[in-house]
């Protein structure tokens, strides 16, 4: 199995930098890491470059212009770029546990995809992670939310992921796992959903419709979110409507997903 890693991100090249630690200090790596930039400036590059020159590691970054939040389309380029036969997808504003992507390999089956969790950091440690440059985070630390996320216990993860659900509630794209040929037959994100909120729920429902199962991590898969205020760009109502209506029609595909998207993309590596 070849994993790619897909880190979406948006003018934030502090928390990638801090997110990209994390990353090249995992005890598996994956084969490949997918940047999606949903039209960050220069200053992200920067860091990417960086990464890429230090690390010696495969690291693609995936750009187009930044014509307001975009980030269905943004990881549909990216999963168009990828190499891996599995996804693993994240967001550049988490720090991973040094076992994420081992834990997620374990956790890989046929027709299904993987959901994960996370651990809140508070406004106060993130903002000295961030002053510091620094990874060091656990659920042991202060100012954290939702401490029983940052629990690793192998034994117990596995117990939890063999719970199969037909359902797409709870779905993150922040810790999402998934086949990229089962991506591929839902035609991937639904590009036509504009504004953040549910844009990863609804490539679940299509999961679900498709015939996949949803398997829960608990005790694995960790990451550590780190804080920032909401954004105002919120389409959640609008669009859990749209995963009520696929609930109905039992709709596997998309009409404006991976199959549209357009050649309007760079591609630095």
């Amino acid at each position: 199995m070849k994993i790619s890693l897909i880190i979406s991100t948006y003018n934030w090249p502090e928390a990638l930098q801090l997110c990209l630690k994390s990353v090249m200090r995992q005890s598996l790596m994956p084969e490949e890491i997918i940047i999606a930039d949903d039209g960050s400036t220069a200053s992200t590059k920067e860091i990417i470059d960086r990464f890429r020159k230090t690390y010696k590691w495969k690291i693609k970054h995936i750009w187009h212009e930044d014509n307001g939040f975009k980030l269905a389309e943004i990881r549909n380029k990216a999963v168009a770029q990828a190499s891996g036969d599995y996804i693993v997808q994240i967001d550049g504003d988490v720090i991973l546990h040094r076992d994420f992507i081992r834990d997620h390999k374990s956790f890989a089956q046929e027709n299904s995809f993987v959901k994960g969790r996370r651990l809140m950091i508070g406004r106060t440690k993130s903002a000295t992670l961030l002053k510091n440059k620094s990874t060091s985070v656990s659920f042991l630390s202060t100012d954290v939310k939702m401490r029983e996320h940052g629990i690793r216990i192998p034994f117990f993860n596995l117990i939890f992921t063999s719970k199969k659900e037909k359902s797409a509630d709870g779905v993150l794209g922040s810790n999402m796992a998934f086949s990229r040929e089962d991506f591929v037959k839902v035609n991937g994100y639904n590009n036509s959903l504009k504004g953040w909120g549910a844009e990863d729920k609804e490539l679940a429902q299509r999961f679900v419709n498709f015939g996949l199962v949803k398997r829960k991590v608990k005790y694995g898969a960790i990451q550590y979110h780190i804080y920032h205020p909401q954004s105002d760009n919120c389409k959640h109502d609008e669009q859990m409507r749209e995963i009520e209506h696929l609930k109905i029609s039992k709709n596997t595909r998309c009409e404006n997903g991976l199959d549209e998207i357009r050649k309007d993309y760079m591609v630095y590596e």
